[in-house]
Formats: C-alpha cells, sequence, structure tokens
C-alpha cells in the first residue's frame, strides 16, 4: 500500500520543499505564480539533497525572461570539478509570455518585488512558488508577532482547558 501524502505535499514522500520563511516576515504576499527552473544536472541533484538558500533571493525580470537572483544552491560534491556549477549563477525561470508581462507591470510599481516563496519537485521537475510581494513596515512585523502570540496563548489555554 503506497503511503498518504500529506495536504500540500508534492512529488515523492522524500522530496524536499524548501520554504523561504524570511520572505513571510519581510513581505506582504499579495499573489502567488508557479514556475519552473532551468538547471544544469549538478544543481538537480543538489536541489533534492535540500542544499539551497533562498534568505536574500528575488525574482528580476529582463529581456522578455524572468530570472531567479540571489538563490544559493551548493555545488554537488560527488560531481567531478568541471562538470560543477557556479552556487550563485542567475537562474532562468520558466514561465507564459501573459505571466512574464504580469510580473514586469507589479515589478515597475513602487515597493513591489517578486520574491520565491518554496522550491519543490513536483513529478520530478523542478518549480519555484514566486510571491508578488510588498513590503511590510516594521509596525507591520511587530503587530503579525503579537498575532501569533495572542493566537499561541489561546490554543494553549484551550488545551488546558480540555
Amino acid at each position: 500500500m503506497a503511503a498518504k501524502r500529506k495536504k500540500g505535499q508534492t512529488g515523492r514522500p522524500g522530496s524536499p520543499r524548501i520554504v523561504n520563511r524570511r520572505a513571510r516576515h519581510d513581505y506582504h504576499i499579495l499573489a502567488k505564480v508557479e514556475c519552473g527552473m532551468e538547471l544544469t544536472g549538478s544543481e538537480v541533484k543538489s536541489l533534492r539533497a535540500g542544499k539551497i538558500t533562498l534568505d536574500e533571493a528575488h525574482a528580476r525580470v529582463r529581456d522578455g525572461q524572468v530570472y531567479l537572483v540571489g538563490a544559493h544552491i551548493a555545488e554537488y560534491p560527488n560531481a567531478p570539478a568541471e562538470m560543477q556549477h557556479r552556487p550563485d549563477r542567475e537562474r532562468r525561470l520558466l514561465l507564459h509570455k501573459r505571466q512574464i508581462d504580469e510580473l514586469s507591470d507589479h515589478v515597475r510599481q513602487k515597493g513591489r518585488t517578486v520574491v520565491p516563496l518554496a522550491v519543490y519537485f513536483k513529478r520530478g521537475w523542478a518549480k519555484v512558488e514566486l510571491g508578488l510581494a510588498v513590503g511590510k513596515r516594521q509596525f507591520d512585523k511587530r503587530e503579525d508577532i503579537r498575532k501569533r502570540d495572542t493566537q499561541r496563548d489561546i490554543e494553549r489555554e484551550m488545551r488546558r482547558r480540555r
């Protein structure tokens, strides 16, 4: 019998879903877009091992194409030196022309950006979930922390009363 998947889990049960937690802390996410990534073989191997950092990453529209900038995919240790990739290179994202136009319109507005929210595998293909984002101010961040703490206290009290 096959293992049951949890809600929201994609790909094989063992494939990693790398989430950019910092993006949700620093930005209000207005919309999400799923897109493919153009990778080399050693990048795919490292990605399957979960060796990617998205903290400082963002997407940039240039010449009618979208690129993932600032994502660090570690070198694959078992690959020979001539087959290695550059860890910090720009990676092209695969989107439809209409989606690229929407992203470029979004980025042209002041204070808006496109950040990667997650990287995962779907049916064997590497995917990136991009978020159309607006930067949070300091008081917004404090308000989110306060809401999270109160919700945690409420849940703790409800468990105690059961």
